[in-house]
This record gives structure tokens, C-alpha cells and sequence, in this order.
């Protein structure tokens, strides 16, 4: 089993929605981004990558190359879900917390959580999604932009074996039941 943890922010400027989980959600505001800016994915990305010792989000899809100017946050997430896949790893749950004083996202979270599982293969049980304020205090209280945290637990299952069997990809030795 391995964890990782991600975290991305993005400023607020001129728009008329966010992009979260997937999922376009009219505000009064858009974000600076070279992407789509969806700080719920790339959090993601980046706890996956993480728990897999594959570096980062801009590793992968650098800001300083052109092709992913605009692009989609969800092929991110589902790349890094394939590359998780090449190296034996399977995904077990990723949770999130979203930190931004607005937009409301409570009417948003089923389909983020659904968004996710779908690019994930996952249940949707195994998505969670928090979100929380900053209580007028610091850049996300003052609404200058929003945030998010996640985490990732995956496990070392290459093909054939049952989850928590068989050899480590670094070690060679037999994987401990939990």
C-alpha cells in the first residue's frame, strides 16, 4: 500500500464558471490557468503520482507546452490512471477537499464524485469530496482564488495476483496482509 498527497491552487480572474471534478459550475468568476484549471483533478493527479513515485502533474503535462493550453483535466486524471495501471498499481480510494468561499458546491459533488470514478474505474464509494471555506481569512477567504487538497491510497496488484499479493515493485519480497 502506498499514499500520496497532492494540493493545487489557482487565482481568480475574469469568467463566468469553474471547472471542478470534471464539472462546469457557473460563478461569477473564472481561474488563471494554462489547462481547463480544475484544482480538484490536478490534486488528484498529483496524490496518484505521488503514491506511485512518478513525479508530478507538471512533469507530465507541462505548462510550458502548448497542446495543453484549454485541455481537459479529466484526460489528465485518466492518463494517470494508465500509468498507475503500467506499473501494477490499482487504485483504492482518493479523497478530497476543496477550499474555496465560492461558488456553493453541494449541488456540484455527485456528479464530481460520479466524473471521477468513471475516469478513475473506481466505485463511487471509494470518491469522496469535502469542501470548506477559508473564513474570510487568508487568499481563499478574501476570494482571490480556491484550492484543493487530496490524497490517494493505492496498492501494488500487477495482473493475475489478488489485492495485497505477490512481490513488491521495489523490494521483491511478499506483500504483508492487512
Amino acid at each position: 500500500m502506498r499514499i500520496g498527497q497532492g494540493y493545487d491552487v489557482h487565482a481568480f480572474t475574469a469568467g463566468s464558471y469553474v471547472t471542478l471534478g470534471g464539472e462546469r459550475i457557473p460563478h461569477v468568476r473564472g481561474v488563471q490557468a494554462h489547462s481547463d484549471g480544475d484544482v480538484l483533478l490536478h490534486a488528484l493527479c498529483d496524490a496518484l503520482l505521488g503514491a506511485a513515485g512518478l513525479g508530478d502533474i507538471g512533469i507530465h503535462f507541462p505548462d510550458s507546452e502548448a497542446r495543453w493550453r484549454g485541455a481537459d483535466s479529466r484526460g489528465f486524471l485518466r492518463h494517470v490512471r494508465e500509468l498507475l495501471q503500467q506499473k501494477g498499481y490499482r487504485i483504492v480510494n482518493v479523497d478530497a477537499t476543496i477550499l474555496a468561499e465560492a461558488p456553493r458546491l453541494g449541488a456540484h459533488r455527485a456528479a464530481m464524485r460520479a466524473n471521477i470514478a468513471a475516469d478513475l474505474c473506481l466505485e463511487t464509494a471509494r470518491v469522496n469530496i469535502k469542501a470548506t471555506t477559508g473564513e474570510g481569512l487568508g487568499f481563499i477567504g478574501h476570494g482571490e482564488g480556491l484550492a484543493c487538497q487530496a490524497i490517494a491510497l493505492i496498492e501494488y496488484a500487477p495482473e493475475g495476483t489478488g489485492p495485497r499479493e505477490g512481490a513488491g515493485p521495489e523490494t521483491g519480497s511478499e506483500a504483508v496482509p492487512v
